[in-house]
């Protein structure tokens, strides 16, 4: 797919979203690092107009199924998500105990050295890839394929068993992340 493929054309559609770790970088192994996601995912959804309605957080990438209500845009969650958590992240990193600390550091300030925009460290990606979905088909594989994540790459035996997955809510379990059913 070009890039002309991955933008956002209807800020209110329904998107499947990869945020992925500078360089794959396995932070979120960290519980504290796990719970800034969650803990940013459930303030977008109270105060932001995120409409989660399928999340995966693996070890250096989140996948989400989502939109954003009216006057939310969609763009914006993105941008706002980005740079809140990779600020919070990198805090953490720089001021709590970390085995990889300096190697950590070192990737993400290498990687922001190439991008005007940064001033020190580029902890996501670049590119997001938002895919709309606009059939029902495409969300429902989508949201199958987000909560089969964890148990492809072994973390699990069964979806509802990864702790920072919607898999555990469409179980019916209780989960980190209140989601929407859709």
């Amino acid at each position: 797919m070009s890039s002309e493929n991955y933008r956002i054309r209807n800020q209110h559609s329904v998107y499947f979203l990869t945020f992925t770790v500078t360089d794959w970088v396995d932070v979120f192994t960290r519980r504290n690092y796990r719970e800034i996601i969650a803990d940013s995912l459930a303030y977008c959804r109270k105060s932001k107009g995120l409409k989660l309605f399928a999340w995966c957080l693996m070890t250096n990438h989140i996948h989400m199924v989502c939109t954003t209500d009216p006057p939310f845009k969609m763009s914006d969650f993105m941008r706002d998500f980005k740079k809140f958590t990779a600020k919070a992240v990198l805090f953490d990193i720089q001021s709590l105990p970390e085995s990889r600390k300096d190697w950590m550091l070192y990737r993400f300030e290498y990687a922001g050295k190439f991008d005007n925009r940064i001033k020190k460290y580029r902890f996501w990606q670049d590119k997001s890839h938002p895919i709309e979905l606009i059939t029902t088909e495409m969300i429902e594989q989508k949201i199958n394929y987000i909560h089969e994540n964890p148990v492809k790459t072994g973390l699990v035996c069964a979806a509802e068993d990864y702790l920072y997955s919607s898999a555990r809510n469409y179980a019916g379990l209780n989960s980190v992340v209140e989601i929407d059913f859709i």
